[in-house]
């Protein structure tokens, strides 16, 4: 008897044990999701300005990658969620439209922002997503600003640091902190380099208000994408469509402000990799895991590891293509 109480306490143990770490590795997963978000946004910010520089269409690359995320997400949709029960309403496919608008607008602002700048700076210009979450969060009382708890004190805290980091990485770039490649240049770099840098001080201020207003665009978007969610609970269904209606309506634009056949050819370089990898990691699956992360901690949780981006990002612009890492940054 006694043999077997010891027995059962031990498997009692056992069992509040698994139940525990099962319990933490819950609780990890948004914070795990945000992380490779994190990561993945590094690699969007890089792949798309190799791109870019490559001489491929700002309007064309938004409209492969939305048209690819729609492809990829529909898979998904139709393996995980076709005894989705969920209508389309009226204003179901009003937020459809509007989260087509603002996620062509912004992908395409961004583009254009990254073009004048760099993968760093526009990653780190980034900082400022949390800021403008957490406003329209509140604007749209989806969040609570009670200034009595700690919580919201770290996230108006948090926004301020975010916004004057921003505000100091647009208008001062400091002296030369970091950098893989020698010292010495041959005439030729340097001449290369005293052009570029020319370039930068014409451009900047304007790439970073183009950013600014992107990443306005795209925090907007969460949070509609969050709201919707709510009244059609089917997250990869709603991401898909999302993406269809940003496919359509980029493609109107692209058709405007694009009328080259050439701009639609793709090769068999980083141009054939931007369109997909910005449209299953970025369009399609960030979305929606992102909308996964809104609905469980809220969208101001799930904006605020977008800092993460700028370290990943920084590391891989110096690697990669030899960025130099400057003080402001």
């Amino acid at each position: 008897m006694i043999i077997m109480e010891e027995q059962m306490k031990e498997n009692e143990t056992a069992i509040r044990e698994k139940s525990r770490i099962g319990a933490i590795i819950v609780e990890s997963i948004p914070y795990i999701i945000c992380v490779l978000c994190s990561f993945s946004g590094a690699g969007y910010f890089l792949v798309s300005k190799v791109s870019l520089n490559k001489g491929m269409s700002r309007y064309v690359l938004v409209t492969y990658g939305f048209a690819i995320g729609t492809l990829s997400t529909a898979l998904l949709a139709y393996l995980f969620e076709r005894k989705n029960t969920s209508k389309l309403t009226i204003p179901v496919l009003r937020n459809v439209f509007f989260l087509g608008l603002l996620g062509a607008l912004g992908r395409t602002m961004f583009y254009v922002g990254l073009e004048y700048t760099s993968q760093t700076f526009a990653s780190a210009v980034s900082n400022i997503f949390p800021v403008f979450t957490f406003v329209l969060a509140v604007l749209f009382k989806m969040e609570k600003l009670e200034i009595s708890k700690n919580s919201t004190r770290a996230k108006i805290g948090g926004s301020i640091v975010s916004f004057a980091g921003a505000t100091i990485l647009t208008l001062y770039k400091g002296m030369k902190v970091l950098s893989v490649h020698n010292n010495t240049q041959s005439s030729h770099d340097q001449s290369v380099t005293s052009t570029r840098l020319s370039f930068e001080k014409d451009h900047w201020i304007k790439g970073s208000i183009i950013l600014v207003a992107s990443y306005f665009s795209t925090a907007a978007f969460y949070l509609l994408q969050a709201g919707t969610v709510k009244i059609y609970a089917a997250p990869l269904n709603l991401t898909t469509l999302s993406c269809l209606s940003g496919t359509l309506l980029s493609l109107i634009m692209t058709a405007i402000l694009d009328h080259k056949a050439a701009s639609w050819r793709l090769s068999l370089d980083i141009t054939l990799l931007a369109p997909f990898y910005n449209g299953i990691m970025i369009f399609s699956l960030g979305i929606y895991l992102q909308t996964i992360v809104m609905r469980r901690k809220g969208p101001v949780f799930a904006m605020a590891f977008s800092p993460l981006s700028s370290i990943f990002a920084a590391i891989m612009g110096i690697l990669i293509l030899g960025d130099i890492l400057h003080l402001g940054r």
